[in-house]
């Protein structure tokens, strides 16, 4: 049986996912980072089969998000987007803390995250190196490309855009520390599995796959701790097949 508990960590609303009986013992972790607009709840399936194969699974609610939400409308909520990733980053670290101070993981720590939850995934890997696994589903590693990308769509929607340029160019500056394109050599051949839809109209397909491209060479010895799983016809949505290669992922490289 699956146990699921709503607790609170360091004041972040969480879902912990465990098998019963075990969640008192020393576990391999892994955090389930959700989307943007959505939320812990909506992401259960991938806590149950994970928890199944003997993980502690934290799935938490981004600031603005589930439990924590302001009730902005997405449209507003877009301009705290960077905010919302880079804020999710350090609270990684605050639960991760709290749960190894209580004895509860082992040296064995894993994210995966759909969407934004993907791409704050990236950036925590240029943060943590206890992340020993990571998985990106529809996710970017290219900070800075995307945020620039991002408000070029924005001011082509003819939105007002609440930032002056000076104040953008120091945020681009910002998220260089956290973008991996940048600094591909802190992956440091760390189990890394991309999923992603060639059709997706929110993440671009072509910049992660042009970064996946990029770091094979780093993988050379050890090509089985890189795989890009890219699907024909698939726009933004995670399919089975990505669910269950996830949860394959883990139970191979997370042991």
């Amino acid at each position: 049986m699956i146990e699921i508990h709503h607790e609170s960590i360091r004041h972040i609303p969480v879902l912990h996912v465990v098998k019963e009986g075990q969640k008192h013992e020393k576990l391999p972790l892994v955090f389930f980072l959700h989307g943007f607009t959505s939320a812990k709840e909506h992401n259960l399936h991938f806590g149950y089969l994970l928890a199944e194969k003997g993980f502690r699974v934290i799935l938490p609610d981004a600031n603005l998000h589930g439990e924590r939400s302001d009730t902005q409308h997405p449209e507003k909520l877009v301009f705290d987007f960077w905010n919302i990733v880079l804020q999710s980053i350090r609270e990684l670290n605050d639960i991760k803390e709290e749960l190894s101070q209580k004895g509860l993981i082992s040296s064995q720590v894993g994210v995966v995250g759909t969407s934004m939850g993907g791409i704050t995934m990236f950036g925590a890997l240029t943060q943590y190196d206890w992340i020993k696994v990571g998985v990106s589903l529809m996710g970017s590693p290219c900070y800075e490309k995307f945020a620039r990308d991002q408000i070029e769509s924005l001011e082509k929607a003819e939105m007002t855009i609440p930032f002056s340029e000076d104040e953008l160019e120091d945020i681009y500056t910002d998220l260089r520390k956290y973008d991996m394109t940048v600094q591909p050599e802190k992956l440091a051949g760390r189990p890394l599995l991309i999923w992603h839809g060639k059709k997706d109209k929110v993440v671009p397909f072509q910049q992660t796959f042009d970064f996946y491209e990029k770091i094979q060479a780093d993988y050379i010895k050890a090509p089985e701790r890189l795989h890009f799983l890219a699907e024909d016809n698939v726009e933004h949505k995670v399919t089975r097949k990505a669910f269950l290669k996830t949860v394959d992922w883990f139970g191979e490289f997370l042991q």
